[in-house]
């Protein structure tokens, strides 16, 4: 099952998004809805509601007041904590009713407002946020839901600010123009990305990518955090630390649009029970690749697993590798040694270039690229040691 986590502004026009998903093929499970549902009268969330807030919020013929209930809740903190502690669990338990519901082949997309809010985003193999600028937001609530001009105001301020919901998106859809290249824009998606994502999902095979350097993207870091969020919840505790590594982590290099991590664990018996969470979360394991080239005598030592992206819109590596063993270290060690050293960044860059070029002689074949870069590897190791020794560097 593909989980893709819808989110946006109120005001910025999910619906559109969440209509030509479903039109699609899409399973929608769409929280607003869901949020009606569970405090309808006669239902305990209706009467929690009443308890926490007064009968003021009931219309005469008993049903929710809800711009009564937003009058009190989005006032201030302490009223809104109130309201999100009534409504949220009872959403997450028919959300989840729902959820069983859909086969296991689905694409499921879940329409949450408090996505940001709530820190959900690692929970789901992609996060598409709908955007639309303030004003526009505020109109649309004003001119289509009637709400008073300060009431939607407050209640666009109360939500998750655009760099929040930016860091969290995998994918950021424009909502302030035209919603018939809005709705093309996500059919693309669907045809493009999110069924052969679903696809590679289902069979556990990596989406492949060529070997092509690309201008550094100052924005890499930031996807890398979003793609080390997700580990973070799928390794829990076998996870001692999840690093940004690789030529995407050095400020201002150029390199393959590809995002290394790596995942220390405390064995590699602990990387082999990751297999399946790492493969569930959109991660397959290369099952042919068990070690890292070694660089000194204890191969044994070099051993690690690795992973690779289903996701045909972001490609990735997970390098999963034992805490101090040599690997794991020089992963850390070689990017602190390229941040810092303008000589060393400088070579690996004329190293990569070549690289390139043998991989295109080679049809762009991705071992070609690694092989051309192996022996430069070899002399910068010792080099790298060294660098860590003079500085007293510490993983």
């Amino acid at each position: 099952m593909l989980r893709i986590g819808l989110t946006g502004g109120i005001g910025a026009g999910k619906s559109t998004v969440s209509r030509t998903l479903a039109e699609c093929g899409a399973f929608i499970v769409d929280s607003d809805v869901i949020a009606r549902e569970v405090v309808e009268p006669g239902t305990p969330g209706l009467i929690a509601l009443v308890e926490a807030f007064g009968e003021s919020i009931l219309r005469p013929d008993g049903a929710l007041d809800r711009p009564a209930l937003a009058a009190i809740a989005f006032q201030d903190d302490v009223h809104r904590t109130t309201l999100n502690g009534i409504v949220h669990p009872l959403v997450g338990a028919r959300r989840a009713e729902l959820m069983s519901a859909a086969g296991k082949d689905a694409i499921v997309v879940e329409d949450i407002p408090l996505l940001a809010e709530n820190s959900l985003a690692a929970f789901y193999h992609l996060v598409l946020v709908v955007h639309a600028d303030i004003e526009t937001r505020v109109t649309r609530l004003v001119t289509h839901r009637g709400m008073d001009e300060q009431d939607a105001r407050s209640r666009v301020a109360a939500q998750a600010s655009d760099e929040q919901r930016r860091a969290i998106a995998d994918v950021w859809l424009d909502n302030s123009g035209d919603t018939d290249v809005l709705a093309q824009t996500v059919r693309d998606l669907w045809a493009e990305r999110l069924q052969p994502y679903a696809h590679n999902l289902r069979t556990r095979q990596r989406e492949p990518w060529a070997p092509e350097l690309v201008p550094a993207d100052p924005t890499w870091p930031v996807q890398a955090q979003r793609i080390v969020n997700r580990l973070a919840v799928a390794c829990g505790s076998k996870a001692l630390r999840i690093d940004h590594i690789g030529s995407t982590a050095i400020p201002g290099l150029d390199a393959k649009d590809v995002i290394d991590i790596q995942v220390t664990v405390e064995s590699l018996d602990v990387a082999d029970a990751l297999a399946d969470p790492l493969a569930d979360i959109g991660l397959p394991q290369i099952v042919g690749i068990t070690a890292d080239e070694p660089h000194d005598a204890e191969i044994a030592t070099w051993g690690k697993r690795i992973h690779a992206a289903a996701d045909p819109g972001r490609a990735a590596l997970v390098h999963v590798r034992v805490d101090g063993w040599p690997g794991q270290r020089f992963a850390l060690i070689f990017r602190d040694w390229l941040r810092s050293d303008p000589q060393a960044r400088a070579e690996y860059l004329s190293i990569k270039q070549a690289a390139e070029r043998a991989a295109a002689e080679a049809n762009g074949d991705p071992g070609a690229y690694v092989d051309a870069k192996e022996p430069w590897f070899a002399a910068a190791y010792p080099r790298a040691l060294a660098w860590a020794a003079e500085t007293g560097w510490t993983p």
